[in-house]
């Protein structure tokens, strides 16, 4: 778990602020009995979790595909090949919705803006390094083209049974 007690204030914050803001319905689904805190919820996204992820294409059009996503400092992180159409949607859209849902046990969702990631992001040699310890080896050498994002959250709920 990479995220300083500021970090896990702020996700926080943003969890309620979400769930105050969702439908009648989510906040039946999410209830007091079935939303986490963020405190509960860090230590169930360590390592690497499979994420779905939708993006837009030019025409207006939702597509959903999966990445593997790690989450550091309160920030999804994932990578694809720079010639996949979810790499070309983030180039010139970058709203993406993430979900991780695990069955009916763990259900964590979030809106946002996925941000690329190179050499002149403050956090970028934390995030390269957690992804080759993980992996053994560096992201950026599995294709010629690979681009790495961070999913910059504006909405995020995370639901429990």
């Amino acid at each position: 778990m990479y995220e300083t007690r500021e970090e896990i204030a702020q996700l926080q914050a943003l969890m309620d602020a979400s769930r105050a803001r969702a439908t009648a319905h989510l906040q039946e689904i999410v209830s007091d009995d079935h939303a986490l805190s963020a405190e509960a919820l860090l230590p169930r996204l360590e390592g690497m979790r499979v994420l779905s992820i939708a993006t837009v294409t030019a025409a207006g059009e939702p597509r959903v595909s999966a990445v593997d996503g790690h989450f550091i400092h309160g920030h999804w992180t994932f990578g694809t090949d720079g010639r996949s159409a979810k790499a070309r949607h983030l180039a010139s859209r970058p709203a993406v919705s993430v979900a991780h849902i695990d069955s009916e046990r763990l259900g964590f969702f979030t809106h946002g803006r996925a941000e690329a990631l190179d050499e002149t992001h403050p956090d970028f040699d934390e995030i390269i390094g957690h992804w080759v310890a993980h992996y053994g080896t560096d992201p950026r050498t599995w294709g010629e083209n690979i681009r790495m994002f961070r999913v910059v959250p504006e909405w995020c709920v995370a639901y429990a049974d």
